[in-house]
């Protein structure tokens, strides 16, 4: 069995490996070859006032061989931030963080490798960017909009030219100035682009042809009012801004990649994204999110404004018809079908390339029967 460090991902997971995983992922999906259960968190007060512990896990596999199962543990708060207000979390102490994933083989049940989350994580998100802009930015897109300059803002960057080279100009905007700077120089000299930091967010959004809000804030970030005719919206976490109806009201199409699968005898359709079970949830910490679950981000389009990884993959797929529609693409609640495939590709290449620690197998064999 391996154990495989952030530092082992970084020297094995390319961004365009892993938009392909994915996009084959989202594919089994649709023929019903791959399953996933949607993220489940299970909160319990500490004795820190506004403090939570929260337990998040995510589940799914594959026929092609592989399942994982990517398990976190953090401490979760919020705070006020340069005007914004941010959701925060640590494990033991701020600056250190719990977060795993445990692949298995379906062929025999044996299990191959634990793996550090935070690399795959960060990847996973920005490829997913990349696959929404893939089949949804204008043909002729050119222009980035960037709301936010840390690990996220990177790693859609990297999606973004991966799947669309042709892009010339990137305008960005985060709260701290030293931040947005050191971040526009990189993008700068990484990829030969035109770089505009800006010093308000309104700025990022002049002749923007897709725009990406890219940030830890717990309140909406976007303003549908200055959204152009033809942008593309990418906006993972919960400060994108699609649940401001301002910017829900400009939206034409709505990219889903698809749902988690349904369990067997339950009604078709659980789109929620997580659910949350907590202990003493009639305390309010004002961030607790409920145990009713939540669809997506809280977006909530029309069928006929709707499209998903099966509709881009038929015979007919529908798409972007008019360079003047905007659009907006989200994953869906299928994190359990991006690590199993991620993870099992990251196992081969380690495999493959000499790298991770051995550890003996049989440390998580037993011969005592449940």
């Amino acid at each position: 069995m391996l154990i495989i460090s952030n530092a082992d991902v970084a020297k094995l997971l390319t961004m365009g490996a892993a938009i392909d995983a994915l996009d084959q992922a989202y594919r089994q999906l649709v023929t019903t070859d791959a399953v996933c259960k949607p993220r489940t968190d299970v909160q319990i007060p500490t004795r820190n006032p506004g403090k939570v512990y929260q337990w998040s896990s995510v589940e799914g596999g594959s026929t092609s061989g592989y399942f994982a199962i990517r398990i976190k543990s953090d401490i979760i708060y919020e705070q006020e931030y340069n005007g914004a207000r941010t959701q925060e979390k640590y494990c033991i102490q701020p600056g250190t963080y719990c977060g795993l994933i445990m692949l298995t083989a379906t062929e025999t049940g044996e299990p191959l490798a634990i793996l550090n989350d935070g690399l795959t994580q960060l990847t996973r998100v920005g490829a997913d960017g990349g696959i929404g802009v893939r089949y949804l930015a204008k043909k002729n897109a050119e222009v980035i909009g960037m709301l936010g300059s840390g690990g996220m803002s990177q790693t859609h960057m990297e999606a973004f030219m991966h799947v669309r080279p042709g892009l010339k100009r990137l305008q960005v905007y985060s709260p701290t100035k030293a931040n947005r700077e050191r971040f526009g120089r990189d993008m700068a000299d990484k990829y030969g682009l035109d770089v505009k930091v800006c010093d308000s967010a309104d700025e990022i959004y002049r002749d923007a042809d897709i725009v990406a809000a890219l940030t830890d804030s717990a309140v909406s970030v976007i303003d549908g009012a200055k959204l152009a005719k033809g942008v593309h919206i990418v906006a993972p976490g919960t400060g994108g801004g699609i649940k401001d109806p301002r910017v829900l009201e400009r939206i034409d199409i709505y990219l889903r990649f698809g749902n988690a699968t349904t369990p067997w005898g339950a009604q078709p359709g659980i789109d929620d994204e997580y659910f949350t079970y907590a202990a003493r949830p009639d305390i309010e910490t004002g961030f607790k999110r409920k145990t009713t679950g939540h669809r997506g981000n809280g977006a909530s389009f029309a069928p006929e404004r709707t499209i998903t990884f099966a509709d881009l993959v038929a015979a007919n797929g529908k798409g972007r018809t008019s360079d003047d529609q905007i659009s907006y693409s989200e994953r869906g609640n299928l994190q359990g079908n991006q690590f199993w495939a991620l993870a099992g590709r990251i196992y081969e290449l380690a495999k493959a390339q000499g790298l991770g620690r051995e550890i003996p197998t049989e440390w998580f064999l037993q011969d005592i029967r449940d």
